[in-house]
């Protein structure tokens, strides 16, 4: 990887003890952009001089590159890796499983087949969290087809694709996603609803884009409205 060098320098230099370390996101996967900056995994079981730290994120310039890090302790990062499942959005599991190992003590194989396999399942969508989240669309597809206010109008739209796409993804047993990664992950799941959804929102058609979000509203069970306690 052409990164590699710089990255065990950066290593050296701020976290010599960081015995696995994994190279992820655009950098990893050849897709760099002007603006791309360096994602970067490490666990180890001493990395942090506080032996009561076990978790740090933080942004770092080094040698011109910005390198966002990722690092945690062993007990750090089951931790963390938990509470993405919890939230359905383990991004260090992705991380791991999908980046580029660049330094590795020889347990990365056995880490990454045991959460790659948690990742292959996918989340667990309940019956009381689908029927929250579809009360929440049905209020904001309700506010949409009554705002009149050209931003408000805007907001809303940008909100229940948010919103939607987060449902759609969660019923069919997908990870979700923020940013740039929730269209992408739509689109894996299926570039033509995706389409169907993004199309009428990006022309400005928010009638259109209306219909298409009560349809996958009613593909995931429908609307939620009175009688809902939460």
């Amino acid at each position: 990887m052409q990164y590699a060098e710089l990255v065990e320098r950066f290593i050296d230099a701020t976290y010599p003890r960081a015995t696995i370390a994994v190279v992820a996101g655009s950098t990893a996967r050849g897709e760099r952009t002007r603006t791309s900056d360096i994602d970067l995994l490490l666990l180890g079981e001493e990395l942090f001089d506080d032996e009561s730290q076990t978790s740090a994120a933080a942004t770092h310039e080094f040698d011109g590159e910005v390198i966002e890090v990722f690092a945690y302790t062993p007990e750090g990062f089951r931790e963390w890796a938990g509470r993405g499942i919890a939230q359905h959005r383990p991004v260090i599991l992705h991380m791991l499983v999908e980046g580029t190992v660049v330094r590795d003590d020889g347990s990365s194989p056995s880490l990454r087949a045991h959460w790659g396999a948690i990742l292959d399942a996918g989340p667990s969508l309940e019956d009381d969290e689908s029927a929250f989240r579809r009360y929440v669309i049905t209020d904001v597809l309700d506010d949409l087809r009554d705002a009149t206010d050209p931003l408000e109008r805007h907001v809303l739209a940008s909100l229940l694709f948010e919103r939607v796409a987060e449902l759609m993804l969660l019923t069919e047993g997908r990870w979700i996603a923020t940013g740039k990664w929730l269209p992408r992950r739509l689109r894996a799941l299926s570039a033509e609803r995706a389409a169907a959804l993004g199309t009428p929102l990006i022309a400005g058609d928010l009638a259109a884009f209306a219909e298409r979000v009560e349809e996958e509203l009613g593909r995931a069970g429908g609307r939620v409205q009175a009688g809902f306690v939460r």
